[in-house]
């Protein structure tokens, strides 16, 4: 072979790639190809390949202490399909023949190339993000440049065989919310069900003080951060392939959210994508779906927490209407003074404000099923049940009565934050703002004409692994 210069390649696989991928999609291609190959999971260090009568076989020749892998072109020659198959995937070999079709989109975007593909191996579908250059800087900067930091590097072996070799993939997820940061790290079997190995919050309170000036103060910015590190380095600890995060209303709402971003990527390597507030419904349906298994007819989902409430509107599998409106818990906490024990006129007060605010529900039909969801509506259902200790199988798919939010909404009236904390089954972050959760609940459950609704113990988490990474 002619002289080559050994690249530096990074790759990562997964269903969508959020902003990387809306960056990428928003040029025009380089070149576009759509072809028909057979890879071989052979021994490690090899990547094994054969398109359009050329046997291609690449050397792994070192790994950086980033985990870029550099790779060279080791033989490039012409044969038939079976002296390629007896020589790379024959019984002597411990090959694995895979058939996989491409349809790949290359850019060049700041002096480096990316490459985005739609992949389906032995029929089994994926995409990839891929970055390469001779200048293993360049691919560095390229992954931070592109919000991938958060993504292991896989190359094109590794990642076939976890995609039909039925080898568990472990991913995290992390919510940022305006209230609390949740943490989630999946594992995925090649049936695509899910199974928890990590789930869990810290309430950070990034929203504090939030709405008076629209900042987010450094204080919250640095508590918040540092939960995100832990997160980020526990997830490396059970071996995940990536960690996404995404940010919402808080995030949204703040002015100086770019420099939160960053504050939080500096710290913990993981860059947070802050998402729409109709993109977080979707991902919330997705999630509810996904976790309570079939329901019939008309559903609304909705998600309330410390900034927001998203309600989704659907039928079967479709989704018809999805949206956000800036009902949060903490927004009527501080204005109404709802972490201490309040009158009955106050309480009014606050819940003819959060009515006003969720007028767009006003004259909808009855869905057939109402599912709620975050923070208020998991902790009101441990309540309910006593937990001293929170278990997700009594919580998820639980059933709430209108009668029970009424209960416990006096419950928390009359009492402040300190004598909260002492309610069994209330997480003690909570006691501030739970009353206003409970109201928020219970407002949607009357505005929808349901007397009862359906707990999902899932979360945006859980819908943006399986968004990502189904």
């Amino acid at each position: 072979m002619p002289d080559v210069i050994p690249r530096w390649e990074w790759r990562a696989f997964g269903r969508h790639f959020g902003e990387a991928e809306s960056r990428l999609t928003a040029l025009t291609p380089d070149d576009e190809q759509e072809s028909d190959e057979i890879y071989v999971i052979a021994s490690a260090g090899l990547n094994v390949k054969m398109r359009g009568g050329l046997a291609d076989v690449k050397e792994l020749r070192q790994v950086d202490a980033d985990g870029l892998e550099q790779w060279a072109p080791v033989r490039q020659s012409s044969c038939s399909l079976d002296t390629f198959l007896a020589e790379f995937a024959g019984p002597r070999s411990g090959g694995r023949a895979v058939r996989v079709h491409k349809r790949r989109r290359r850019y060049t975007l700041e002096g480096y190339l990316a490459e985005l593909a739609d992949v389906v191996a032995d029929g089994r579908r994926t995409r990839t993000i891929a970055v390469e250059s001779a200048d293993a800087s360049r691919v560095l900067g390229a992954v931070k440049a592109l919000g991938l930091c958060g993504y292991v590097n896989v190359n094109y072996p590794r990642g076939l065989a976890l995609l039909v070799g039925g080898e568990p993939a472990r991913c995290a997820a992390i919510d940022v919310g305006t209230n609390s940061v949740k943490f989630h790290v999946g594992e995925r079997d090649r049936n695509g069900r899910w199974r928890t190995i990590v789930d869990r919050a810290e309430v950070t309170r990034l929203g504090e003080g939030l709405a008076q000036r629209l900042l987010i103060a450094d204080v919250a910015v640095e508590r918040t951060a540092a939960a995100i590190a832990g997160m980020a380095a526990e997830a490396k600890s059970h071996g995940v392939l990536a960690t996404v995060a995404v940010g919402t209303a808080g995030l949204r709402m703040a002015s100086n959210r770019g420099r939160v971003v960053a504050a939080i990527e500096a710290r913990s390597g993981v860059r947070v994508e802050v998402i729409s507030g109709e993109e977080e419904a979707r991902l919330a349906y997705l999630a509810a779906r996904s976790g309570l298994g079939q329901i019939t007819g008309s559903l609304v989902v909705f998600d309330t927490g410390g900034g927001s409430t998203q309600l989704t509107f659907g039928h079967d599998e479709i989704v018809d209407e999805r949206f956000s409106v800036n009902v949060g818990a903490a927004r009527y906490t501080e204005r109404y003074g709802l972490h201490a024990a309040v009158s009955p006129d106050a309480l009014r007060e606050a819940m003819a404000a959060i009515a006003a605010d969720l007028s767009r529900l006003d004259g909808r039909p009855s869905p057939d099923a109402l599912v709620g969801m975050g923070g208020a509506v998991t902790n009101i259902t441990a309540v309910q049940h006593g937990l001293a200790r929170y278990d997700p199988a009594i919580v998820q798919g639980a059933v709430l009565e209108r009668a029970e939010l009424d209960r416990q909404i006096e419950l928390y009236r009359s009492r402040d934050a300190d004598r909260r904390r002492t309610i069994v089954g209330l997480q003690p972050q909570r006691a501030e703002v739970i009353l206003a959760g409970a109201c928020i609940v219970r407002t949607v459950m009357e505005k929808l004409g349901r007397h009862t609704l359906t707990v999902s113990d899932r979360g945006l988490r859980h819908g943006l692994l399986a968004d990502r990474f189904a």
